[in-house]
């Protein structure tokens, strides 16, 4: 006797906060598209009134999450917001199956950018509804984390210098300028900053060395679109590392630009490393990633191979 199945369900975490009360405006155009591209789903929609209440109801999503039926759709996570909320959308459902949905309405999207993820509502409807999904790896990032986490996903990149320190200061800015917010945290950070002692220790081997940063990426993009690991791949099981050694003020600013285009890797103190595992550790560092807060180093960074099933366009999908 066949089971009875009565369509998928969709669990719907919106910040309604995000992009300064964009996704509040959204909302309802959202809820209509997936309504109506989706008629025999059942949506459930939770406007989320904090951090941890985001927290909680991803991660209830994801456990009544229903298993799979064969030959229908799978009950499935959908996060609205910036990239706090997709970070939250991505621990929630790493390693489970449940297929994440990204609708971006903050002011980086830079998860979605790195998975080619339309930036646009009528993008992000289209790709929910089409239904195909990419199986691709997650950074593990363990240590003493914030809130007393000993362990959180990464999708994007961990940053721990230069490029944590902008980061940094753009989540705590009094007044939001949406995308040049991160290119007026740089121009101030830059001011009065001086290259970093890292201790590293990739794939076994110790590695000791200034630089301006050390970004180590899962997928390739971060700080409002730039492009910090440009052939990021998330599904090499791989870490991508990118380090700029050692210059002065004006090169950094003479690269800053480039970085939207992934231009600055020709520069002589631009390195490019691959590895499955990094140790991030050294004086004045601080982790951020996906938009957040991580903790002090030391950082262990591994990358983990197929823990993530996320809704992308169908060409995306076929790529692999």
């Amino acid at each position: 006797m066949a089971l009875h199945y009565d369509g998928p369900t969709l669990t719907l975490v919106v910040n309604p906060a995000a992009g300064r009360g964009r996704a509040r405006r959204l909302l309802p155009q959202l809820t209509a598209g997936l309504v109506a591209g989706l008629p025999d789903a059942t949506l459930h929609v939770h406007q989320t009134t904090s951090f941890s209440d985001a927290r909680l109801r991803c991660i209830q999503a994801v456990e009544k999450a229903r298993p799979p039926v064969e030959g229908h759709r799978r009950d499935a996570l959908i996060v609205m917001g910036g990239d706090g909320m997709m970070h939250l959308g991505l621990n929630a459902a790493a390693g489970t199956g449940v297929p994440l949905g990204l609708v971006a309405a903050g002011r980086g999207n830079d998860f979605g950018r790195g998975l080619g993820v339309p930036p646009d509502l009528s993008g992000a409807i289209r790709t929910i509804v089409g239904g195909h999904t990419l199986r691709m790896d997650l950074m593990e990032v363990s240590g003493a984390l914030l809130e007393g986490a000993e362990r959180r996903w990464v999708g994007s990149i961990v940053s721990t210098g230069f490029d944590a320190r902008v980061n940094y200061r753009t989540n705590h800015l009094r007044w939001n300028f949406g995308p040049l917010s991160y290119t007026w945290s740089a121009l101030a950070e830059l001011s009065r900053f001086e290259p970093l002692s890292y201790r590293l220790v990739i794939d076994g081997v110790p590695r000791e060395q200034t630089a301006m940063f050390i970004a180590v990426g899962n997928a390739g993009v971060f700080g409002g679109g730039m492009r910090g690991c440009p052939d990021a791949d998330v599904t090499d099981g791989l870490l991508d590392i990118t380090i700029i050694n050692p210059v002065s003020r004006a090169t950094l600013l003479r690269l800053l630009p480039t970085m939207f285009s992934g231009g600055f890797v020709k520069d002589p103190a631009v390195e490019l490393l691959r590895a499955r595992q990094v140790r991030v550790d050294g004086d004045g560092l601080y982790g951020m990633a996906d938009g957040e807060e991580l903790g002090p180093v030391p950082l262990h960074l591994r990358a983990v191979p197929d823990m993530l099933d996320v809704f992308v366009p169908a060409e995306r999908a076929a790529a692999g």
